[in-house]
């Protein structure tokens, strides 16, 4: 009996799991939903249908309408749920109305529905240019992205990468010790993880032995004065100020943010600084607008240092995400089983590091989509000297529509792919033979497609570049587009073909794999500072409120920047010291050595104990 029980209980949970787990949590949605359900929604051509639901559920909330009939629309309710809705020749008011809920959800992000006053929410085609705008700066949008008029062109010199790709990779296979074709699967045959010689681990060493230890504050007040980043901290009108010495305030505020210490415990780590000073500091001074800019600031002073050029000349980057417990309620924060189990929910900090190792770009993101929506803005939105033109991440950050995008900006995106192997390549001439490669090269692009929405597209990269449209909303838009549109199918067959070239590339080119294995190293060793930094409360937020989870990421990402430039002038002296007691130091091994170290650097304890001294030294005279 009891095992009869039990097999009921397993075949409900299969066949309605979902459901009454849904059903379960329909008086909290009700808390929401309408209020929700009152904002001025429009549809696209085909939508409608929505609307007339939201009608209906406003009538229902308003009472001025009897119960649900199957002759009200209905077809939004998922397939599973449908058995179970109809009852006494009613409609079940909870299955639909959180059916409708989800249908609602998904129009907006796919732009069946929109708002036309909304940042994120708008109909797709209000995000870009409109058509007016577009003839007016059409030829030199063209021109600004580098781009023929015709796609032909551009077909013909992206043909011609591909082929010159495939050939290189089909006949190297014979020498290649990194991938093979086996049974019609590309086959990896090792890792493609960089070496570290027993000599570059000695000499990271040296360099971390060299460096004096230095408190977080001294650390900030010695960069303050080679650059001056505090100079963008300017109120907003209005200030009137209480606090005797500005800069001390505000440098605390940065650091009570940046360590995740928070206002009130900073209060009782420095003297003559009361909580309310700080939290006055905080309201006048620290938005994203004042942080943004003092991190370009740092960025800038880095990137003009002779020595950073050991690391790059500031046109590589990458971008990964750092996932953070959040203890209380937030629009960002999900469950995220891998890295906290199935009951404490998290967020990521997205940040886009330069090859330089400088932190150019935070959002604070949801853990639930992919980064790839991300990428984009991050490179898009930099305000500093550094020309993006390579950019790397993990899979989590590509999509074919991001390969896409990046070819119509010029920006040459070089993922590392986890599932290789499994990654479908596409071909543009189903006769052609490319010997090796024939089975894996299953897919034909559509280059007619690319032809007709040719103008759009570069419309849509247009409108990208000079920041009309929110990068991270077309990236959803896209991600969620039906399947017939035409636009979204014709970025996916550009970024097949892009995406292509790309693997066909990474397998062949050993310099390659390097490179971005390499600038993906520089985006762990911030992590590693950024942990290291963000110290207080177990490194957990403590609140929900997405202005100050953004005001704390900004700040750990300025801290982390601080760090950077403090070290790389020292490591310049001390490389300058040991070359001139007669050591081999090559460039190509201090390349390797990151200028994030952190053990010397000391975030804790009681702050601005020390009479301000100067810094011991000045930075190297900057490049022109």
């Amino acid at each position: 009996v009891e095992a009869a029980a039990a097999c009921r209980i397993l075949e409900r949970l299969e066949e309605r799991g979902h459901l009454d787990a849904m059903l379960a949590r329909y008086s909290t949605l009700r808390q929401y939903l309408p209020g929700f359900m009152t904002l001025p929604f429009q549809a696209a051509a085909g939508n409608e249908v929505f609307l007339q639901a939201v009608e209906i559920l406003r009538a229902l909330d308003a009472g001025t309408r009897g119960p649900l009939t199957t002759e009200d629309p209905h077809g939004f309710v998922p397939a599973d749920w449908r058995p179970y809705l109809v009852k006494d020749g009613k409609l079940d008011r909870p299955i639909w109305e959180i059916s409708l809920a989800f249908a609602v959800r998904n129009a907006l992000r796919a732009g069946g529905l929109f708002l036309p006053k909304s940042r994120d929410h708008v109909s797709f085609w209000s995000l870009v240019h409109d058509d007016r705008s577009w003839q007016n700066s059409r030829a030199q949008a063209y021109q600004g992205l580098g781009l023929p008029l015709d796609a032909e062109s551009f077909l013909g010199q992206l043909t011609a990468s591909f082929e010159a790709a495939a050939r290189a990779a089909a006949n190297g296979f014979a020498r290649n010790h990194f991938a093979t074709v086996h049974n019609g699967r590309l086959k990896l045959k090792r890792a493609d993880a960089l070496p570290i010689p027993r000599e570059l681990w000695q000499l990271r060493e040296t360099f971390q032995a060299s460096y004096p230890r230095v408190r977080i504050e001294d650390l900030l007040q010695d960069v303050d004065e080679w650059c001056g980043f505090t100079r963008a901290f300017q109120p907003l009108a209005g200030y009137s100020s209480s606090v005797k010495d500005q800069k001390r305030a505000l440098l605390a505020a940065l650091i009570a943010h940046g360590t995740n210490l928070g206002l009130a415990a900073m209060s009782q780590s420095v003297d003559m600084l009361t909580a309310d000073a700080l939290q006055d500091i905080s309201r006048w001074f620290l938005r994203e607008a004042t942080l943004k800019a003092a991190n370009t600031i740092l960025v800038d002073f880095h990137h003009s240092l002779s020595f950073s050029r050991i690391w790059g000349d500031g046109s590589r980057s990458s971008s990964d995400g750092q996932r953070f417990a959040v203890q209380r309620d937030s629009l960002l924060s999900s469950f995220y089983p891998r890295y906290f189990g199935y009951y404490d929910r998290a967020l990521a900090l997205y940040t886009h590091t330069s090859d330089l190792h400088s932190v150019y770009a935070t959002q604070a993101i949801s853990c639930a989509p992919r980064e790839a929506r991300y990428v984009l803005r991050g490179i898009l939105d930099n305000d500093s000297t550094l020309v993006i033109r390579e950019h790397t991440s993990d899979t989590h950050g590509f999509t074919e529509h991001l390969f896409g995008l990046c070819a119509l900006l010029g920006i040459a995106f070089m993922p590392r792919l986890k599932d290789l192997s499994d990654q479908v390549l596409s071909r543009v001439d189903r006769s052609t033979d490319y010997g090796p490669l024939q089975p894996l090269l299953r897919n034909v692009i559509d280059v007619g497609i690319l032809a007709e929405q040719w103008d759009q597209l570069v419309r849509l990269a247009a409108s990208l570049k000079d920041r009309t449209a929110p990068a991270d909303v077309v990236m959803q838009r896209l991600a969620n587009a039906p399947a017939a549109d035409r636009l979204a199918t014709a970025l996916t067959q550009l970024g097949r073909l892009v995406k292509t070239i790309h693997i066909l590339r990474y397998i062949h080119e050993e310099p390659l794999r390097q490179a971005i294995q390499l600038q993906l190293n520089r985006g762990e060793f911030r992590h590693t500072l950024a942990k290291s930094i963000f110290f207080a409360n177990q490194g957990e937020f403590r609140t929900g409120d997405y202005e100050e989870i953004m005001n704390k990421a900004s700040c750990l990402s300025l801290l982390s920047n601080a760090v950077l430039i403090w070290n790389t002038v020292r490591m310049s002296r001390i490389a300058k010291q040991l070359r001139d007691t007669g050591h081999d130091v090559a460039n190509e091994d201090l390349a390797r050595v990151s200028p994030l170290a952190h053990a010397h650097v000391i975030p804790n304890g009681s702050y601005f104990q020390s009479p301000r001294r100067r810094a011991e030294i000045s930075p190297e005279p900057v490049l022109a």
